[in-house]
């Protein structure tokens, strides 16, 4: 019966004998039962662990065994050669599918996405800090005679180049006009500009030269300018401009910042009666200001500044109500006093909002007031919070960013590309720009001292605009952010009535 069933399993031939000749030799020994056979592989279990003999063959059985789709159709097909390629073009799209997907998958996954979540509350919270300045730079007596004489030279040169004279200050002395101008470098002067290549200029009409003494020149053949130089005279240029007024104005201010950079370090304190007289009155949620919620600096072009409610203040103010009733309420006085006009070409107030710790940038963020109306300004906060590493590249407090933070504040992205430039002036040039703030030791710049300071800035505005300087590439984004959006709600004209119980140029504001 043994031997029968293993006749049945295996068909090979009498391979089997001698095993059954040993089992018969234990049994005569009387060893004990004859011990279960080793069970012979399947026909399948061998296919598993052959060995191909082709390329084809191995196909073939991958084709029959696998549990993807359509695979075997390509081994049942092979002899009708279009299913063959039929299900061989299929085939290969769908496995081109397969792996697109997990591209997009695996793409998406190491893109590190985020979500976006808004959340709105009103609950409560500190207001801001709130800057207003005069737009009236401040005559320091200091450098009070320098201003005037500068008032003068540029009367003389607009009337040199325009015959237009509207100053009062021109004194009477033994100094010609052209004397005056020869006192400060850098003049001003008309640039012809060269002829285009191409196409002929029109002809001037010969009455309308025989009608003037001084033949007139079109401005478009002209431009108005000043040329600096570098230390040894070796390169120079041309700051120029197509405006008469924009080359005016940024003559007058180059000028203006040299004459600045003179002042003292220790200037006395501004008569604490400029507050009154610029602000007539202040209330926050409808009680009185006082001179511990405010404090004080001037700026170079906007005058006399007062910021409210900053990290100075001993006790913060806060709010949860709005409406016009509540917030902080102003009634300012636009002064024109000593108003220097190519400076400043607007009267009334500049205001802006920003954090405690923050600086006023108020050429990056400021807004103005005209005089004559009540304006309402809403606000709205809103703090931003960045994913930082693999999310997207922000800093948390700057301590990562190669730039040194010259301002006695928090970071933040604008305090950060203030501070480059500067470092970069002072490397480039040897002395700091009166706008922002110095390192210790070092020296504003005055063409007295630098002469070429105005040079190497001009050159360093063109890199840092086009950020050859990597200013805007090193000063990375605050991983948290908070801003304070203000929106114009309204703005009123008083009537006539009301209008003349006020003093004249009095302007209102509300926040």
């Amino acid at each position: 019966m043994e031997g029968n069933k293993l006749e049945e399993q295996d068909s090979s031939p009498p391979q089997s004998t001698p095993g059954l000749m040993k089992g018969n030799k234990r049994e005569e020994q009387g060893l004990g039962p004859e011990p279960a056979a080793p069970q012979q592989p399947t026909a399948e279990e061998e296919a598993l662990i052959e060995f191909h003999r082709s390329y084809r063959e191995l196909f073939e059985f991958f084709c029959n065994n696998t549990t993807i789709h359509g695979a075997i159709r390509l081994v049942c097909s092979q002899h009708n050669r279009m299913k063959t390629a039929f299900w061989a073009v299929l085939w290969l799209c769908t496995f081109g599918m397969m792996y697109w997907q997990f591209g997009l998958l695996f793409g998406e996954y190491f893109s590190y996405p985020v979500s976006l979540n808004i959340n709105l509350n009103s609950d409560k919270l500190v207001f801001p800090a709130v800057t207003i300045c005069t737009l009236n730079p401040y005559r320091y007596p200091e450098i009070k005679e320098e201003l005037e004489e500068l008032d003068r030279i540029t009367e003389q040169t607009l009337f040199d180049l325009y015959k237009y004279s509207s100053f009062t200050t021109l004194v009477a002395g033994s100094r010609s006009r052209r004397d005056l101008r020869g006192t400060l470098p850098h003049p001003l002067q008309r640039l012809r500009v060269p002829p285009p290549p191409h196409g002929a200029r029109r002809a001037r009409s010969v009455a309308s030269s025989l009608r003037d003494n001084n033949p007139q020149v079109d401005w478009k053949d002209w431009k108005i300018g000043f040329q600096l130089c570098n230390q040894n005279k070796s390169d120079c240029f041309y700051q120029t401009y197509s405006s008469g007024v924009d080359a005016v104005r940024e003559w007058y201010r180059f000028h203006y910042i040299n004459i600045l950079s003179r002042l003292p370090e220790t200037l006395p304190s501004l008569e604490e009666d400029t507050l009154g007289n610029f602000i007539f009155a202040c209330r926050f949620n409808q009680v009185s200001c006082n001179q511990a919620n405010y404090s004080h600096f001037h700026h170079p072009m906007y005058g006399n500044c007062y910021t409210f409610n900053d990290k100075n203040n001993s006790n913060l103010w806060m709010s949860s109500m709005p409406g016009i009733n509540n917030g902080l309420s102003l009634m300012l006085r636009a002064e024109q006093n000593d108003f220097i006009p190519l400076l400043s070409t607007v009267t009334g107030a500049r205001v802006m909002v920003h954090g405690q710790d923050e600086p006023a940038f108020m050429d990056d963020g400021g807004f103005n007031l005209r005089p004559g109306v009540e304006t309402s300004i809403s606000m709205r906060k809103e703090t931003l919070d960045r994913l930082g590493g693999d999310y997207g590249d922000c800093t948390k407090n700057g301590s990562d960013v190669p730039v040194e933070n010259l301002y006695p504040s928090k970071y933040t992205q604008q305090v950060c590309i203030h501070s480059c430039f500067q470092e970069s002036m002072i490397k480039e040039c040897g002395c700091a720009y009166i706008f922002y703030p110095r390192p210790q030791n070092v020296e504003y710049c005055d063409y007295r001292k630098h002469s070429s300071w105005g040079y190497c800035y001009y050159k360093l505005q063109v890199d840092f605009s086009s950020d050859h300087l990597g200013c805007f590439t090193k000063c990375r984004k605050p991983c948290r952010n908070g801003s304070s959006r203000c929106y114009r709600d309204r703005t009123i004209t008083p009537s006539t009535t009301r209008e003349m119980e006020w003093p004249k140029s009095t302007s209102s504001s509300r926040s």
